[in-house]
């Protein structure tokens, strides 16, 4: 596929003029093959090269969102409920190693989550503002964690055949085509008419398929130790929202009907259970969430908004007051509003003596962290790793992303420059699939003025994304760089070796997805 064809594009593709998603007549994109027997089950390794297709579209979207912290808070919740799923024999050893079970973040308004084929799991950052507390974000996440490990995905698909693959697609890229033009409404459209032609061809997951996601989804919520009724409190504000509130920024209720009985369900199970956990983590919750609700609207008008809540919001109470100030800081610092930021960062510090001793030290860091971020943001990359010295010698991925943030900022001391830069290669050499990582290693190098080193990060931080084209395209630009004066030629043979990997890998993939032979246009 052309590296130039974004997912909007690709979703609009495949909707034809009266809004039902179908193959176009002259269609310019072959789909990868899911098999040939629309009566045959869709096999693992079928459904995980339908997901990788896919993803390697929309990991290199720009409404995918790169942000350390939210996106290890995200992995934080997430990893508790996959353990909990394997130990409860949901998710077999072959499911297990065949899945990828990895988490996206996509920087969207509207309230939606989906589970994708392959094992992928995208959550908008809507999702995420509107929840009150880390059970209820956990409830969603278990419930669409368990329509990936009941294969609902690969049963739709399999009793529908191609037709139901071109539709699903259209459906979930279609959550980042708002993004994609600036328009909520043009996501919502593309979404909206390749639902309704799911729903004429039953696509949708089937009744007995939600309940099963929610039954399981209990079960895989309560092993992991968060409190059963967050799937409850779940229900209960979508419930309002469907009613008081959608006017079509609420998809996830569309995919996700919710009836009195599945929501009677939920608080039978829920009473039967005996279950002593207790809400934790509420003053970080409350943080990410905020941090979410800027984060997912950048305009000028909504930071100005957000930033005008450093006086603290409307409702009382330590939590309410501590998200507004949380808010209106980093909107402010987005804004290069420095002295505005780190006056509502105070303001909030000042609250923290309010929340549980067990909640405050978490909160203080977290301030902490956004006001070094906000000191990067403004160009005083020495105040940013001054406030980072604390943690300097912890080797947490979080921590090493923004200390090499704020050492690509200006004014930042070159030999702290060089050991952010060191300590983010020792990082890379474990964890090489970190595409946040290389994006700021390949930053870091280019300011030393190591243009080659730069351009393989920049590479590298593709194929981390999935995006072997990106990545290739990359390759080829140093190379063609090294062929100048004073070329690194060790650098270069690197470099060399990992272009011919690279396109090894790819031709394979496309044997892969492509068995009747690889069309022009996917080259």
């Amino acid at each position: 596929m052309p590296s130039g064809l974004r997912p909007l594009a690709l979703a609009l593709s495949l909707l034809s003029l009266n809004g039902h998603a179908e193959a176009p007549r002259s269609n310019p994109i072959q789909l990868p093959t899911l098999g040939d027997s629309v009566s045959e089950q869709v096999g693992l390794g079928e459904e995980r090269r339908y997901g990788d297709w896919i993803m390697s579209q929309a990991r290199s979207d720009p409404s995918v969102l790169d942000d350390p912290l939210l996106q290890d808070y995200v992995e934080r919740l997430w990893q508790p409920l996959i353990q909990s799923a394997r130990q409860q024999g949901h998710i077999s050893d072959e499911l297990w190693e065949r899945f990828a079970w990895e988490t996206l973040l996509v920087r969207e308004r509207v309230i939606n989550a989906s589970a994708w084929p392959g094992g992928y799991f995208v959550f908008n950052l809507g999702l995420i503002a509107m929840t009150g507390q880390r059970d209820e974000l956990a409830s969603v996440m278990a419930h669409e964690l368990s329509h990936v490990t009941q294969r609902h995905i690969a049963r739709g698909i399999a009793g529908e055949g191609k037709n139901t693959a071109i539709t699903i697609l259209g459906t979930l890229l279609g959550v980042l085509a708002a993004a994609k033009t600036g328009s909520p409404d043009v996501g919502l459209g593309v979404m909206s008419a390749a639902q309704t032609e799911a729903q004429r061809q039953r696509l949708s997951f089937s009744r007995d398929m939600e309940r099963e996601a929610d039954r399981v989804g209990h079960a895989v919520l309560s092993g992991a130790g968060y409190v059963p009724q967050g799937m409850v409190r779940m229900f209960e504000r979508l419930d309002q929202a469907t009613r008081l509130m959608d006017s079509g920024a609420f998809p996830y209720l569309r995919t996700h009907p919710l009836n009195s009985e599945r929501v009677g369900e939920a608080r039978q199970r829920v009473s039967m259970e005996a279950s002593t956990a207790q809400p934790a983590g509420l003053a970080e919750h409350t943080l990410m969430a905020a941090r979410a609700r800027v984060l997912m609207d950048e305009r000028a008008e909504a930071l100005q908004q957000a930033a005008a809540l450093d006086a603290g919001g409307r409702e009382p109470g330590v939590l309410p007051q501590l998200a507004a100030r949380y808010s209106a800081a980093l909107a402010a610092y987005k804004l290069r509003q420095r002295a505005r930021g780190d006056a509502a960062v105070q303001a909030a510090r000042r609250s923290l003596a309010e929340l549980p001793e067990a909640e405050r030290a978490g909160a203080e860091r977290l301030l902490v962290l956004l006001q070094a971020e906000g000191a990067a943001l403004t160009a005083d990359g020495a105040a940013a790793l001054a406030l980072l010295q604390p943690w300097v010698a912890e080797r947490d991925p979080v921590l090493l992303k923004l200390r090499a943030q704020a050492a690509a900022a200006a004014g930042a001391p070159a030999e702290q420059r060089a050991a952010a830069l060191e300590a983010l290669q020792t990082h890379l050499a474990l964890q090489p699939r970190d595409p946040g990582a290389w994006a700021r290693a390949a930053r870091l190098w280019e300011l030393q003025g190591q243009a080659l080193r730069a351009l393989r990060a920049h590479a590298e931080a593709y194929a981390a994304r999935g995006d072997t084209v990106g990545a290739i395209d990359r390759l080829r630009a140093a190379l063609r760089q090294s062929r100048g004066p004073g070329a690194d030629p060790i650098e270069v043979s690197v470099i060399d070796a990992r272009l011919r990997a690279l396109l090894y890998e790819r031709r394979q993939f496309l044997r892969e997805v492509y068995p009747r032979g690889v069309p022009p246009e996917a080259e």
